[in-house]
């Protein structure tokens, strides 16, 4: 049995309340973590208490910008574990779910902690998002785009923001006081028709690990050259020329 106690004590400083059947997939779903870290690499925390806090506890952590109640379509883009995405879907099951890697191993790891943990409404694609984020796919399709993917937030906003459909918003989930990245990605944030809303900076309930949460809201359509080619937006950070 988990001592699952302090979870729910620090979800609850979010305004979380998760049933047993809830709690008992946040167990199975770690056990599959640390079932399939030790043959293929997906994340370097796999102590149970810290997977709770760091990846489980940060990932619902969207609440604090985001009305998570409604049924909205999310994308989580650079996935990789399943995070956020999947801690999402197990707590408000009513997001409809899609989520992006480009490792075909961790998408098969997706697959099955899908099927052991029974959610519906939520898929998975293998895949780059600058590819799906061209017209005709997935192309401003999302009410929410969501990552934790490490890269600058310019990058970041080339690959997410034309997922979003106008009116709705990319999250970005940094870790740093990033006051910095954020001035410097604002040209680029702009160019993708998208404008700043606000930074949330807080604390990861009973710890002292700092995180910021940057919301960009879609203002207009994004021009249909990006995101460019794969490489370009990491390469040649997107600038007002």
């Amino acid at each position: 049995m988990y001592d699952v106690k302090q979870f729910k004590e620090d979800l609850s400083e979010f305004n979380i309340t998760l049933s047993d059947i809830q709690v008992q997939q946040f167990m199975t779903y770690y056990e599959l973590l640390v079932e399939w870290n030790g043959f293929m690499n997906l994340t370097a925390i796999t102590e149970y208490k810290e997977v709770l806090k760091k990846h489980f506890v940060d990932s619902l952590s969207l609440v604090k910008v985001c009305d998570l109640t409604k049924e909205m379509s999310l994308i989580d883009i650079g996935t990789g574990a399943g995070f956020p995405g999947i801690p999402l879907k197990i707590a408000f099951p009513n997001l409809k779910i899609t989520l992006l890697d480009s490792l075909h191993k961790r998408v098969q790891f997706l697959n099955t902690v899908i099927e052991k943990l029974a959610l519906t409404n939520i898929d998975t694609i293998h895949g780059r998002a600058e590819d799906f984020a061209r017209p005709g796919s997935l192309r401003e399709q999302y009410d929410i785009c969501v990552s934790r993917a490490v890269a600058n937030l310019t990058t970041l906003s080339e690959y997410c923001i034309p997922f979003v459909k106008r009116g709705g918003v990319f999250v970005s989930y940094k870790s740093e006081k990033l006051l910095e990245e954020k001035q410097e990605a604002e040209e680029a944030i702009s160019i993708l028709g998208g404008s700043v809303e606000k930074q949330v900076q807080f604390t990861l309930p009973g710890s002292d690990i700092c995180r910021n949460l940057f919301v960009i809201k879609k203002i207009k359509d994004s021009p249909k050259k990006y995101p460019r080619k794969a490489g370009l937006p990491a390469k040649e950070p997107l600038k007002n020329k």
